[in-house]
């Protein structure tokens, strides 16, 4: 796997998604961490990446009509807790 993409050990890591009604964008907030830099992967799809080049965000332009925004899914994965706020 790209190094880019795995994660770090640090124990704050966590998982946010954000969406703008406003703009139609979803965002994936998956670090703490300040972006430096951004690449677009295709269309309306960003990819942001920290200062060591580690994958923090992933920005997804005009939201509803890629993915379905209203209902979210999570298959095996190890939660801990979930919250919607």
């Amino acid at each position: 796997m790209d190094s880019r993409f795995r994660g770090n050990d640090t124990p704050a890591r966590r998982m946010r998604f954000h969406y703008y009604k406003d703009t139609d964008s979803l965002y994936i907030d998956l670090s703490e961490k300040t972006s430096v830099e951004s690449r677009e992967i295709s269309p309306g799809v960003v990819l942001d990446f920290d200062a060591e080049g580690l994958l923090v965000g992933i920005d997804i332009d005009n939201a509803s009509k890629v993915v379905n925004i209203t209902r979210l899914e999570a298959e095996d994965l190890p939660l801990a807790s979930v919250s919607v706020a």
